[in-house]
């Protein structure tokens, strides 16, 4: 996030924060596992990075990755990395949330989300020291510009956003959850009734993190990613997305377009 144009420095989040956050998300060890992790990751995968960059060339016009500037560690913007799963490059009318069967969304660009394909190239965002393993995953900035995001703004982005969180275990099939809402509501509720329970989930993880934690969220990751229906979040649908229609909406603020590429906020 930046403040009249800059991007906050880590003292501004520090001494702002009301929430504690453990030393491990700032240790040397878990940006040596980074590495080592991503390093390794990239070798071995080498082969699947390679035939998914041809497909995404090959079945659809534009460019082979999807860059987009997010708030990181301190609030300072980079570039996340995601291998594009939406039509060309130009804006496209719509939510920055995706649904199911989004018309944007091209029929590889599905199969690389089921399997979550799309995510591989933030291994270089690890290399680079602008993302972890694990971690609060990097919001659209619109998201953060929200009122009601704020305090939690101030933790959150005091450490590097991760790859996966407990957050993205707990909501695998949040596309399928936001199915039931229009394309007008399906950002409103997404910020409504989702997105406090992903940022409870962030700050609990925060402050309790350690080698286990992210050790037993990876290994959570895996197991989702071949057992999609694993865990649904029927308490999601039968508490907080009701509401979200019974109850007047979150005044999320309205923007004229939308990147193409928004992808899901997770």
């Amino acid at each position: 996030m930046k403040a009249n144009g800059r991007p906050k420095n880590q003292c501004e989040f520090q001494s702002s924060s009301s929430y504690l956050v453990s030393p491990w998300c700032h240790s040397g060890l878990k940006r040596v596992f980074d590495i080592l992790g991503a390093i390794l990751l990239l070798v071995l995968l080498l082969p699947v990075i390679i035939a998914v960059a041809l497909l995404v060339k090959l079945t659809s016009r534009g460019a082979v990755l999807f860059r987009q500037r997010r708030p990181g560690k301190n609030g300072r913007e980079f570039t996340i990395l995601k291998f594009r799963t939406m039509k060309d490059g130009r804006p496209h009318e719509g939510s920055a949330v995706t649904r199911p069967f989004d018309p944007r969304v091209t029929w590889f660009g599905r199969f690389m989300r089921r399997w979550k394909l799309d995510e591989l190239p933030q291994l270089f965002n690890v290399i680079r020291g602008e993302m972890s393993f694990v971690g609060p995953r990097p919001l659209p900035t619109q998201h953060w510009e929200q009122p009601f995001m704020q305090e939690e703004a101030t933790c959150v982005l005091s450490v590097r956003p991760g790859i996966t969180s407990q957050a993205t275990v707990k909501f695998r099939n949040e596309e399928e959850l936001l199915a039931p809402f229009s394309s007008e509501q399906v950002e409103e509720v997404y910020m409504r009734a989702i997105m406090p329970v992903k940022m409870k989930m962030n700050l609990e993880y925060l402050q309790g993190a350690n080698f286990i934690s992210d050790l037993r969220i990876v290994l959570k990751t895996i197991s989702r990613v071949f057992n999609p229906q694993e865990g649904k979040n029927d308490f999601i649908i039968r508490e907080l997305l009701p509401l979200a229609k019974q109850k007047e909406l979150l005044p999320v603020q309205e923007r004229k377009e939308y990147l193409p590429a928004a992808e899901e906020a997770d």
